[in-house]
């Protein structure tokens, strides 16, 4: 599924103009990366949990070229954690 059949299936079951479908749909989407910038949970009951966690700074090797090691730096990864009702019915 895109962005756009989601637009369009909101917009079908809302009853929304396909403008108004795409603002709505655009306005959850910011609104979930504005809470995951600042670092907060995003909890859909029914669905799931977003979250960030952090990957630690370590080191690479490539195969057979122990001169050639390489550091790749830490950061931030945004995380899913399925919810009980989607696991139940996808599984």
């Amino acid at each position: 599924m895109t962005k756009s059949d989601l637009v369009d299936i909101v917009a079908k079951k809302a009853h929304l103009t396909k403008k108004a479908a795409t603002d709505s749909v655009e306005s959850f989407l910011e609104e979930v990366m504005r809470a995951l910038k600042k670092g907060e949970k995003v909890v859909l009951s029914g669905f799931g949990t977003f979250y960030l966690g952090k990957v630690k700074d370590k080191q690479v090797v490539p195969f057979g070229k122990e001169d050639k090691r390489q550091t790749i730096k830490g950061h931030r990864v945004v995380n899913f954690r399925v919810g009980k009702p989607l696991k139940k019915n996808v599984w």
